[in-house]
């Protein structure tokens, strides 16, 4: 399933792109106020100061000055207060005052995050399909950590060794697994370094393949993930085009599209990566190099310290190590891995645990980059943003869910509905502009409308609780889905 080959000057992105927008001039006017149209204001201001000072941020050297939250992440929080006080200081929105507080929020950052990250993503496109091709080709070695992975093992391996790539070493790692993982795997020896080491997390198993690798280029695939055929080239190429690029993430797809639940997590990955990812990749920022499949330099893994131990998102934990040097972070969606997602709604709920729990253990440990300077784009605009995502917005959602019930239920029913169905609308078209930005199936975009209303909620219901879980107990225990081997 590799990509098709990209239309420079598609007509139909651009159709999608000008949709986008109009339906955001459509909500507007709906909502027409003096609070709305300041709602608008503050969200085009923030965006075009965000695109202004976040690029020339790229070049300035590390700097040391107040250490305080960045601005943007000072938005975030006041502006919802803000809207508040405003809406309910006119005695004729008083009882209106907190629902529609909430909602000219979320009009807001609808209006930032669309007019911020539609362009870039759209520029990401044309800037990667723009790049050179290699002329040089630097050692590659491929680390593979596993534990009991004796039903996606081998087709993983295969996939390594069937991928194009004139200089590469394979490295396969079985961290103590009870299965036939490592009987597996010595099947390969002649075509791989095959270690076996006591049980003791994907941290140290990737490290020790860090120890035995030969490469310039350290790339990181799951045990579960297959990757394209021309995936390392497209990886390596990231390399090529900045000196200051540390690290290359991967497109990471759903394979196993079986169910509600797989198709919308394909719609979800997509949809991601697409938009928000490849409005990261243009400041050179992007917040997380999947382990499914992600290159390093080696240098720089091991000037930073290689991989921590004591979390349960170890590339999330990477990242910000890297990002904190300044040094750029890209991302190449050809280089493509496809793995398998989980198919029942518990499998689904072990797997976001330990990610949300990893994120919340990975912020604490770097809680330093919320408020000093010398970190960048980290602390202007990554660090901020991604926890805003994963511990605030979970609640607004359900506080606006509430709120838009009140509201229905006080005579406001015909506002709610066309205002869910404005927003329902404007999440498939950027979905819609994922997979046209992919290549991807168009079946994916019928399964946009469930990034506002089913899948969002379940998503929503396990990150609060797992973040209720992180603040009684911070000890993490690492929680696997179950293979099925497809």
């Amino acid at each position: 399933m590799e990509n098709m080959q990209y239309q420079k000057n598609d007509p139909v992105m651009m159709i999608i792109s000008v949709a986008i927008f109009s339906l955001l001039m459509i909500m507007a006017y709906i909502t027409l106020s003096l609070i709305s149209i300041i709602a608008i204001l503050i969200g085009i201001i923030i965006a075009c100061y965000q695109l202004i000072t976040l690029r020339k941020n790229l070049s300035s050297k590390f700097k040391h000055g107040l250490q305080f939250p960045s601005f943007l992440f000072v938005f975030f929080i006041v502006t919802p207060i803000a809207l508040g006080i405003t809406i309910g200081s006119d005695t004729y929105f008083v009882q209106a005052s907190v629902p529609k507080a909430i909602l000219l929020w979320g009009l807001t950052l609808t209006f930032w995050n669309t007019l911020l990250f539609i362009p870039l993503a759209l520029y990401s496109k044309h800037r990667e399909m723009s790049m050179p091709e290699l002329t040089t080709f630097p050692r590659v070695s491929i680390i593979v950590p596993a534990y009991n992975e004796e039903k996606v093992i081998e087709k993983t391996i295969q996939a390594l060794i069937e991928t194009k790539y004139p200089y590469k070493e394979i490295i396969l790692i079985d961290d103590g697994s009870v299965d036939e993982t490592f009987v597996i795997m010595s099947r390969y020896k002649k075509q791989a370094k095959v270690l076996h080491k006591e049980n003791g997390g994907k941290a140290s198993a990737i490290n020790l393949g860090l120890a035995y690798s030969t490469g310039e280029i350290i790339t990181i695939v799951d045990a579960d993930t297959i990757i394209g055929r021309e995936s390392l080239i497209h990886l390596v190429k990231g390399f090529s085009v900045d000196k200051n690029v540390a690290a290359v993430a991967g497109n990471i797809k759903v394979r196993n599209r079986k169910n509600w639940l797989t198709w919308c997590q394909a719609a979800e990955y997509v949809s991601g990566i697409q938009i928000a990812r490849r409005a990261l990749d243009v400041f050179g920022a992007i917040s997380v190099v999947p382990g499914a499949l992600g290159a390093f330099k080696k240098n720089i893994l091991e000037e930073i310290g290689s991989y921590h131990k004591d979390t349960l998102v170890e590339d999330f934990d990477v990242t910000l190590k890297i990002l904190k040097t300044k040094l750029a972070i890209s991302g190449s969606t050809n280089a493509i891995a496809y793995t398998e997602a989980p198919e029942s709604l518990m499998n689904l709920y072990k797997q976001r645990k330990r990610w949300y729990r990893g994120n919340l253990q990975v912020f604490s440990r770097h809680s330093d980059a919320l408020t000093n300077p010398r970190f960048g784009t980290l602390q202007r605009l990554v660090f901020p943003y991604m926890i805003f995502s994963s511990c605030v917005m979970p609640f607004v959602s359900f506080i606006t869910l509430g709120s838009a019930i009140y509201a229905g239920l006080t005579g406001g029913t015909w506002f709610v509905l066309e205002m869910f169905a404005i927003f329902s609308v404007l999440q498939t078209l950027q979905v819609a502009l994922a997979v046209r930005l992919d290549n991807e199936e168009p079946k994916l975009v019928a399964y946009g409308i469930f990034l506002v209303i089913g899948f969002k909620q379940i998503l929503d219901i396990f990150l609060i609780s797992s973040i209720f879980g992180y603040l009684k107990s911070r000890d993490g225990t690492w929680t696997s889905a179950e293979r099925v081997g497809v």
